[in-house]
């Protein structure tokens, strides 16, 4: 290691930090030109600052040209270091602004994708009251999946999180929240569709082209304990969506997000007082350390909306 860097390495200021959000930034977006947008810069003042970021490190961070914008091996390397860096230094600043008497920092919620369609969610009714408490909060809102989100509250990523519970993790405390109807749709083209309010059972459905999550939740539960297969798989509701929609396969959805898909008869549900389950949310944050005062007080304003909902 030279002595240019052991010096960086032991001396990290602004002006460094500021270099590394700027580059995680262009990692981010896939290039200068994108980042761009995000960062408010113009592209001269990017790549100068890229550029800065790599004479600093004494390496190549990542390849720019005709064939497209790539991080290099030492790029990858050095994105990994520096999102835990960013991270560290965030949840620095969180913890010492949450020790005021003003509740000031970020709070870094991460809910489960389309519970804003649900009536029974009232989430936008927490952020109201969180923000008539913490005006001087920035709130940060991550959408993903279940395993992402439970990680990354185990991880610290984030303060709360809110997510169908399918099995509990004894790293992580629960506080259910609201319920939600998941049903089994059939599009036009399908052949039940025209039959859709007939009575069928879980073995009629096992021999169907099903299409379900492809990561662990409550569907994937479901699908094991009735023996379906499923015949395609989505990393999200909205792509079970289209493959139902195909009219190729059926699949679950949440009952308030299929809702204008049946309005318009493009979806039926099938056999609704049979075939379905039900989801119960949760909000979940780690057992130790104990949460944020920021984030018990958001957890206070979902408990108390969910009280008078």
């Amino acid at each position: 290691m030279s002595l240019r860097e052991r010096a960086l390495l032991g001396q990290i200021g602004d002006v460094d930090l500021r270099l590394v959000r700027i580059f995680c930034a262009v990692a981010d977006c896939g290039g200068i030109a994108a980042a761009e947008l995000k960062l408010n810069i113009d592209i001269s003042t990017v790549t100068r600052h890229v550029k800065d970021l790599e004479t600093r490190l004494g390496l190549v961070l990542c390849r720019r040209g005709r064939s497209g914008f790539a991080l290099t091996p030492d790029g990858e390397r050095v994105y990994a270091a520096a999102q835990q860096l960013l991270h560290a230094v965030d949840t620095f600043r969180t913890e010492v602004l949450d020790t005021g008497r003003t509740l000031e920092g970020t709070l870094h919620l991460a809910l489960f994708e389309k519970t804003v369609t649900n009536p029974h969610a009232r989430i936008g009714a927490a952020l109201a009251k969180f923000r008539q408490i913490a005006s001087a909060v920035t709130l940060h809102l991550h959408v993903s999946d279940i395993t992402s989100i439970e990680q990354g509250v185990m991880d610290g990523q984030f303060h709360l999180g809110l997510i169908p519970e399918h099995r509990r993790s004894e790293r992580l405390a629960y506080h259910e929240l609201f319920d939600e109807t998941m049903l089994l749709y059939a599009a036009h083209d399908h052949p039940w569709f025209a039959s859709a309010g007939a009575r069928r059972d879980w073995t009629e459905l096992s021999g169907q082209p099903l299409a379900g999550l492809d990561y662990h939740s409550p569907n994937m539960e479901l699908a094991r304990e009735h023996a379906l297969t499923c015949s395609a798989t989505a990393s999200d509701q909205e792509g079970i969506a289209h493959l139902i929609l195909s009219g190729s396969f059926l699949g679950f959805l949440p009952a308030h997000y299929a809702a204008p898909f049946v309005a318009e008869d493009r979806l039926r549900p099938v056999h609704p007082a049979g075939l379905r389950y039900e989801c119960r949310y949760s909000a979940i944050h780690r057992k130790t350390p104990p949460p944020l005062r920021v984030a018990q007080v958001f957890l206070n304003c979902l408990l108390a909306t969910r009280a008078s909902g």
